[in-house]
């Protein structure tokens, strides 16, 4: 996934989960925060930014927030870009656990969600659900860093399309890379956590991949660890 019309900003505050004031070519500037999640621990006073400016003269902000330094680590925060990567890297075989695909398609409906991806090959047919990670700690990864009944939901429904003799994934896509490996957060979600397990347990496959991360590209690197508490 490669961006346009990247410049580099520094973040000052977030009075919302949707907008950053930020500083980018020595202006204050109001930026479009593409992710809902909290993000805490990387959107801090002064941290080094990089941000998609926009040519679409009707949008209320020029710019959206696409990435942000954690000391030295680089971190797409952009939660719309997960499902894209995935995507490409199917279409270029780089997910070893799916491949020989005949057949892939975004944003397929069953039952009550909408899982972010559908394919077939020879010998079966199967979703993906794709999960953004940006939450590190001390080189672990965890997901989710805020509740998410949604999260919740799609892995019980994807539980179901097992059941019903789909293939069925849930891909954690870390959006950055350095860490030793990835673990459901409990503390912030018990239930999420709790429903993954339950999934792991009824034939639901969990993959965790990380990225590789630059100023105006992100790409899928290598498989991560998976450690459920």
């Amino acid at each position: 996934m490669i961006y346009e019309n990247i410049h580099k900003g520094i973040f000052l505050e977030r009075p919302n989960r949707f907008i950053a004031e930020v500083l980018v070519n020595g202006k204050i500037e109001k930026a479009h925060v593409k992710n809902t999640g909290r993000c805490k621990e990387i959107l801090i006073k002064n941290t080094k930014i990089y941000l998609q400016k926009s040519d679409n003269p009707e949008r209320k902000t020029r710019y959206s927030l696409i990435s942000a330094y954690k000391n030295d680590l680089l971190i797409n925060i952009d939660s719309q870009v997960p499902n894209q990567v995935v995507y490409e890297a199917l279409q270029q075989e780089k997910i070893k656990e799916i491949t020989d695909i005949k057949y892939l398609r975004k944003e397929i409906r069953y039952k009550n969600s909408r899982f972010d991806l559908y394919y077939e090959n020879e010998n079966e047919k199967g979703f993906i659900e794709v999960k953004g990670v940006t939450l590190e700690n001390n080189g672990v990864y965890m997901f989710p860093d805020a509740p998410t009944e949604r999260g919740t939901k799609h892995v019980n429904e994807m539980i179901e399309a097992v059941k019903e003799g789909y293939k069925g994934f849930i891909l954690f896509l870390v959006q950055l890379k350095g860490g030793f490996y990835f673990t459901p957060n409990v503390e912030t979600d018990s239930l999420f956590s709790e429903t993954l397990k339950k999934a792991v347990d009824n034939g639901v496959t969990v993959l965790c991949y990380d990225s590789n991360v630059t100023s105006n590209e992100i790409t899928l690197n290598n498989p991560v660890d998976f450690q459920i508490r």
